[in-house]
């Protein structure tokens, strides 16, 4: 909110604005930084991605500290979401959140196919006629390039097969799942401990049920808080959750290798367990939220914000920095 002696002195109310993407500095000083001065507030619509990653260093150092220090939730979206990573402490010291975006819209822009039949087809071409510039897709070609996001089963499967046994403790932090609990059903028989803001809130999540935004909120801070957090998706909250749980203090993160993935999941019937478990985890390294996991690609500065994360030297380095010290003290 505008603070009430800046709104109350306001001739007119905050001028909107949209940046185009990946703006350079340049542009926020020549363009937005007058408009700014001259009406004292200012809004700049679809913000998270408008500026470019490609920033001094010092630049992407205050980034951080505006990502992850100075934009805070209000009060009581913190008060529930802590409440609920206090509800589920109580059930078990250590749980598993999921991000899983597998809404019916999600699903129709993919343009993939999740074995739904012709009733899903039919469906998701309906969803798509929304927008009219779409390209036409082929399912199998965007599975096999990696592009569709892993169902609730293939996400359990993963997570099996990498060794979470069925007595650990999820929390699914989803909106709107396409075909319902029917699709979550063989998610929760692999993992019988499973959870959602609706089964740990009750009553206490009313007030926030008419706003999207703020249900998202409160499943941020319960998968931030999460000892592991998985994504089945790389839209901008799975990377932003990403990036925080590096900046803030490591705390594991897996990515799923899709493109890979979808290749074992497509020969699975024929395959052992511990066949597919082995090759599953061979898949994933690299991927599994280590401190030291090589940065992929481009543009990923809100999930790799290596520029304002400290440089730890390893604990053997510096014992043999100091063992080396002690040697030449003694010659």
């Amino acid at each position: 909110e505008i603070p009430y002696e800046v709104m109350i002195s306001m001739d007119k109310l905050p001028w909107t604005m949209r940046a185009p993407r990946k703006s350079m500095p340049e542009f926020y000083i020549d363009e937005v930084l007058p408009i700014l001065m001259r009406r004292r507030a200012l809004q700049l619509t679809k913000f998270d991605y408008r500026l470019t990653n490609e920033l001094d260093e010092e630049l992407q150092k205050l980034r951080c500290r505006v990502n992850f220090h100075a934009l805070r939730f209000k009060k009581s979206i913190q008060t529930l979401g802590k409440k609920l990573v206090r509800r589920l402490r109580v059930m078990s010291s250590r749980y598993v959140a999921i991000h899983l975006r597998f809404e019916p819209d999600m699903l129709a822009f993919s343009g993939c196919y999740y074995g739904g039949g012709e009733k899903e087809r039919k469906e998701l071409a309906e969803i798509r006629k929304r927008w009219d510039t779409l390209p036409d897709l082929s399912a199998e070609d965007e599975r096999t390039r990696g592009k569709c996001p892993l169902t609730p089963h293939e996400i359990g499967l993963m997570l099996r097969a990498l060794g979470f046994g069925n007595e650990t403790y999820l929390y699914v932090a989803s909106g709107e799942i396409y075909g319902g609990e029917e699709t979550l059903r063989p998610l929760r028989e692999l993992f019988p401990n499973f959870y959602t803001k609706e089964m740990l809130a009750g009553d206490d999540l009313k007030p926030f049920l008419p706003f999207s935004s703020r249900l998202a909120a409160v499943d941020f801070i319960v998968c931030d808080e999460s000892d592991v957090f998985v994504t089945n998706n790389n839209g901008n909250m799975a990377k932003v959750l990403a990036g925080r749980r590096r900046y803030m203090g490591h705390k594991r993160t897996i990515r799923p290798n899709t493109k890979k993935l979808n290749a074992l999941f497509q020969t699975r019937n024929q395959t052992g367990w511990d066949t597919f478990s082995q090759k599953v985890k061979k898949v994933q390294r690299g991927l599994m939220g280590e401190p030291d996991d090589p940065r992929h690609g481009r543009d990923d500065f809100h999930e790799m914000p290596s520029s304002c994360i400290c440089q730890r030297v390893p604990v053997n380095r510096s014992a043999t920095i100091q063992t080396r010290n002690l040697l030449a003290q003694a010659r």
